[in-house]
C-alpha cells in the first residue's frame, strides 16, 4: 500500500517523499483514514512504529482543507512529558513544512513566556503537558472553544502519572462536540475506562497483539546481585564496545548514582530525570544522541519522547514497577523495523517484577548469569527471609516522588 492510497492530498504526499517516507506502516494504514473520516480513535501500536504520523498527517490534511479560516487552535496533543512534547511539536512542523500551518508546543519546566509569545503568533496546533496546559487556560491565555479534535499521546502514561484530574478539568474549556484520539503502545483498564467516558463509537485499532515487544528486539536478563550491577553494566558496554546505550533505572537518586559510577570505569554517561533543569535535560539527550556520550542515564521520564532511530542497546538497571513501562523502555530501540538488544538486571529481590512483565507479554524468560557476576545463593537466601515487601503502589510513588502526608499521596510533580 501506498500513502496515496490513504487519500492524502498531493502536497502531503510531496512531503513525505521528500523526508523519504515510501509506505505507511500498519497503524498509518489503519488510522490514516479514520481519523480523516472524523472518527473517535483508540489505537495501539508498538513504539516505533509511527503513532505520531497516523494522526499528525491526517489532521494537517484537515488544516489544508480549511485554510483561509482565522488562525486558531484546531488541535491539541496532550503528552505526558516533555520530551514527548518536543517530539510531537518536531513531527508535525516537518509533516507541515510550507503548508502554513503553525505548531507551537508548550510544558512546565522552562519559561512560560516564550510560549505565549508563539501563542500570541497563532496556532493551529497545540502540543502541551497538562500542568502547563492548565496554567495558560486558566490564566486566559488561550482559547480552546475553537478546538476540534483532542488527541492524548501515550494516554496511559498520563493515567499512570495522576494526570486524569488535569484531564478532567481540561475538559471543561473544550467544547462539547469535537473528536478525540487516543494513541498507545500498551493498553489497561484505566484507558478502557476513560475511553467509555470520553470518546463515542470509537474505531479500535490493533496492529499488533497487545502490550507486546517489537518482534526484532532480543531481550535478555541477566540475573545479578544488586551491589554488583554497576560493575555489570560497566562490563557490558566496555566488553562489547557498545557507543550508544540508554539505560533505565528507577529513582532520580539511583540515575545520578550510575551516571557517576560509569564515569568512574571511564564511560562517559548523562543523567537525565525530573529534577533536571529543561536545559539540562535537552544538552544531556543531544550530548547523547551526537554521540558525545556513550551512556545515558533515565528514569522513565524518558521512556517516551526519545526517538533515535539507530539506537541498538536498551538496559534496565532495575525493572520498572509498572510493567507497561517495561514495553515502553525497551521500544527506545528496535524502531523504524532495525533489530535491538534489551537487557534486563534482575536480582532475586526483583523476580516478582520480572513475572509481572512475562505475564504482562505473555513470554517466559530464562535468566542468564554472566561469568564474574554470579548471584550469590546465601544472599539470596537471605533476601528471602526478610519481611514482607511494600507493596508495589508505594514501591512506585517513591520512584515518583510522590510521597509525603496523608493527604498528599495522590499529589506529583507538574510536567
Amino acid at each position: 500500500m501506498r500513502f496515496s492510497d490513504l487519500g492524502l492530498q498531493t502536497q502531503l504526499l510531496a512531503i513525505l517523499d521528500e523526508l523519504g517516507y515510501q509506505a505507511p506502516t500498519p497503524i498509518q494504514q489503519a488510522a490514516i483514514p479514520e481519523v480523516l473520516a472524523g472518527r473517535d480513535v483508540l489505537a495501539g501500536a508498538q513504539t516505533g512504529t509511527g503513532k505520531t504520523a497516523a494522526f499528525a498527517l491526517p489532521l494537517i490534511q484537515r488544516y489544508l482543507a480549511d485554510e483561509g479560516t482565522s488562525k486558531a487552535i484546531h488541535v491539541l496533543v496532550l503528552t505526558p512529558t516533555r520530551e514527548l512534547a518536543q517530539q510531537v511539536h518536531q513531527s508535525f512542523v516537518a509533516y507541515s513544512q510550507g503548508t502554513g500551518l503553525r505548531s507551537v508546543v508548550a510544558y512546565g519546566g522552562a519559561s512560560i513566556n516564550p510560549q505565549i509569545d508563539a501563542l500570541n503568533k497563532g496556532c493551529d496546533v497545540l502540543v502541551a503537558t497538562p500542568g502547563r496546559l492548565l496554567e495558560l487556560a486558566t490564566k486566559g491565555l488561550i482559547d480552546l472553544g475553537t478546538l476540534q479534535t483532542l488527541v492524548l499521546d501515550e494516554a496511559d502514561r498520563m493515567l499512570d502519572m495522576g494526570f486524569i484530574i488535569d484531564i478532567k478539568r481540561i475538559l471543561r474549556h473544550l467544547p462539547e462536540a469535537h473528536q478525540t484520539l487516543f494513541f498507545s503502545a500498551t493498553f489497561n483498564d484505566d484507558v478502557f475506562a476513560l475511553k467509555n467516558t470520553l470518546l463515542i463509537d470509537p474505531a479500535l485499532i490493533e496492529v499488533t497483539e497487545r502490550n507486546t515487544a517489537a518482534a526484532k528486539v532480543e531481550q535478555r536478563i541477566y540475573e545479578v546481585d544488586s551491589h554488583k550491577k554497576a560493575a555489570l553494566v560497566a562490563y557490558l558496554i566496555g566488553a562489547n564496545n557498545w557507543q550508544q546505550v540508554l539505560i533505565f533505572t528507577r529513582t532520580k537518586q539511583a540515575v545520578d548514582a550510575l551516571a557517576k559510577e560509569l564515569g568512574k570505569d571511564g564511560i562517559t554517561a548523562s543523567a537525565v530525570h525530573g529534577d533536571k533543569a529543561q536545559g539540562a535535560r535537552e544538552r544531556a539527550l543531544e550530548a547523547f544522541k551526537t554521540g558525545q556520550v556513550r551512556a545515558l542515564v533515565a528514569t522513565d521520564v524518558a521512556a517516551r519522547g526519545l526517538d533515535i532511530q539507530q539506537l541498538q542497546y536498551v538496559i534496565n538497571y532495575e525493572l520498572p514497577y509498572n510493567a507497561e513501562d517495561y514495553i515502553h523502555r525497551i521500544g527506545r530501540t528496535g524502531r523504524a523495523g532495525l533489530a535491538g538488544l534489551a537487557v534486563s538486571l534482575v536480582s532475586h529481590k526483583e523476580k516478582y517484577l520480572l513475572e509481572d512483565v512475562e505475564k504482562l507479554t505473555g513470554e517466559h524468560f530464562i535468566p542468564q548469569w554472566v561469568e564474574g557476576f554470579e548471584p550469590n545463593p546465601a544472599a539470596q537466601e537471605s533476601a528471602g527471609n526478610t519481611r514482607r515487601k511494600p507493596s508495589k503502589k508505594s514501591l512506585r510513588a517513591n520512584a515518583l516522588g510522590q510521597t509525603g502526608n496523608k493527604g498528599k499521596a495522590g499529589k506529583r510533580r507538574r510536567r
